[in-house]
């Protein structure tokens, strides 16, 4: 009898799940990484090596990328943050990987996340390429679901 096979997921299809904004087509999504710095301290009794405490869990940004279209509503929240409308316009995502069926598979949840970068497309005349826009999101926590 063959043991079932579990092969790895492909990174080609996800999908977004952002409070309230509607956007198709993301080409990219980078998810960050988690660390904690780890602190060192010797009690005076201790042998001579040292004892290690976790510190503040550090994230990285989350970013997004996507050819731009007509619609505005990520430049827009962005927009509101630099009119310091922080938080008003925080906003919970999710990143869900999807299996080659459509199905989810794997899912990642930001909270209290808002776009702390933008930036535009370059544009060159001579190029074929699509323009593309992106932002990068700050956010509380990470944390993977499923």
């Amino acid at each position: 009898m063959a043991a079932d096979r579990n092969d790895p997921y492909g990174n080609y299809r996800f999908r977004l799940e952002i409070d309230g904004i509607v956007q198709a087509g993301f080409s990219e999504v980078t998810i960050p990484d988690s660390s904690c710095e780890a602190t060192e301290y010797r009690v005076g009794s201790d042998p001579p090596n040292f004892r290690k405490l976790s510190g503040l869990t550090k994230y990285g940004a989350l970013v997004l990328k996507w050819g731009i279209t007509d619609s505005m509503e990520l430049y827009e929240w962005r927009k509101r943050i630099e009119q310091g409308l922080i938080r008003a316009n925080r906003k919970n995502i999710a990143v869900i990987l999807l299996d080659d069926d459509g199905s989810d598979k794997a899912r990642w949840e930001f909270s209290n996340a808002w776009p702390s970068k933008y930036d535009a497309p370059d544009m060159n005349a001579k190029g074929s390429e699509v323009a593309v826009e992106s932002v990068e999101i700050a956010f509380e926590t990470m944390e993977r679901k499923s």
